[in-house]
């Protein structure tokens, strides 16, 4: 499994990189998500609808989510900063 980040949530990764909690708890997630852990672990899943059909999101923080599906057994990160379209 790999993980494969769009261009936005790279670059919103690497800005997450000056807050600490916010960095550590993303890579808690993705940790988690990697070792096959959508529904269980840290956070509830939440299927997404409309434009984001087929990604799922877990909380962050109260203001930072984590959107993110899963394709050909890779996880792809699709936003890690911000709130839905915020």
């Amino acid at each position: 499994m790999y993980i494969i980040f769009s261009p936005k949530s790279w670059q919103e990764y690497i800005d997450n990189q000056s807050e600490k909690q916010l960095i550590k708890k993303t890579n808690e997630l993705i940790k988690e998500l990697m070792r096959g852990n959508n529904t269980k672990g840290t956070g509830k899943a939440e299927l997404l609808k409309h434009n984001l059909s087929g990604y799922y999101s877990k909380r962050i923080t109260e203001a930072h989510r984590l959107i993110y599906s899963f394709e050909n057994g890779d996880l792809l990160i699709y936003k890690c900063r911000g709130h839905y379209e915020n």
